[in-house]
């Protein structure tokens, strides 16, 4: 393979005319560009110097690997200051996967700060539930995924998680419901008809109805919150959901009473550290606007009963 410092050199020749001249120009002293010279024509076994007095000219084949080494120098540099660029955070593209809430109130204000402080950095949103997230992520079709787990999920082998916020998962029953307290809040509900949420929330959904005693009645399933809200409000359902979807929409026709369980809420990569440097920085303003974001829904939970 041709090293570049030599390609450099014989460049650097063809421009100015003379050894002297190059060495000049690429700081170098004389013996070592004439070494580097010396060394391309052993390693290409070609003549590409021919001596004119006190200058040099370059033979046929010299020039035309002058003209392929410009073009090579100049993909190189290329190379290099798109590197740093990508190291200096002026350029950079992270390929983010998340769940429909966190999408609506996280990532909103994650774009903004990325924006501010590292506005080279491109953001690709896709919308995926957990599974499908961290399936895409091991494919290599995104970089970077925002997931949730509950307390009996199992770490996955490959993967570097950091934890969010834990989100406070909520009764959601219509308006005018009496106020009870949690436990009390689900049994009063045996008999009621529930609305269930993606797989795994549903499996949440019956875990919690059972600690309570009694199977639920699921009679629909949407992995929309809005639309679980709507269906609350006509007043003969009811259904539980996450903070961060009451955060990203309340319905007024529902009220809400916080439960003694909770789901945690992770941004996770593939492989150990260390990261591209964007990633680490997206994951960064994840994590800040997490903590922006849990402060925010801890304030305006005052209409919220807490128990």
């Amino acid at each position: 393979m041709l090293d570049l410092r030599r390609l450099q050199a014989l460049v650097a020749v063809a421009r100015t005319g003379s050894v002297s001249s190059a060495a000049d120009e690429l700081h170098y002293g004389q013996p070592t560009i004439s070494h580097h010279l010396q060394r391309l024509e052993a390693e290409t076994g070609t003549v590409l110097l021919q001596r004119v007095g006190r200058g040099v000219r370059l033979t046929a084949e010299g020039e035309a690997l002058a003209t392929r080494a410009q073009e090579i120098l100049a993909l190189a540099q290329r190379a290099e200051d798109e590197l740093q660029a990508a190291a200096g955070l002026r350029s950079g593209r992270v390929r983010l996967g998340t769940f429909p809430s966190a999408a609506a109130t996280l990532v909103p204000a994650m774009l903004t700060r990325l924006r501010t402080g590292a506005p080279g950095v491109a953001v690709e949103l896709v919308e995926a539930e957990p599974p499908d997230a961290i399936a895409m992520l091991r494919a290599g079709a995104i970089d970077v995924a925002v997931t949730f787990t509950y307390a009996d999920d199992e770490p996955s082998p490959q993967l570097t998680s950091t934890t969010l916020a834990d989100d406070h998962l909520y009764l959601v029953e219509p308006t005018g419901t009496p106020s009870r307290r949690a436990d009390r809040a689900l049994r009063a509900h045996r008999e009621t008809r529930w609305v269930a949420g993606c797989q795994r929330c549903r499996a949440q959904l019956v875990d919690l109805c059972g600690a309570a005693g009694f199977e639920p009645d699921i009679s629909f399933a949407t992995d929309d919150y809005i639309a679980v809200q709507a269906l609350v409000a006509e007043g003969d359902l009811v259904s539980i959901l996450p903070g961060l979807a009451l955060a990203a929409h309340r319905h007024p026709g529902v009220r809400v009473t916080r439960l003694a369980a909770t789901r945690r809420v992770q941004v996770v990569t593939y492989g150990a550290p260390p990261r591209p440097r964007a990633v680490d920085v997206a994951v960064t303003a994840l994590q800040t606007t997490a903590a922006e974001v849990a402060r925010t829904v801890a304030l305006s939970s005052g209409a919220v009963q807490q128990v």
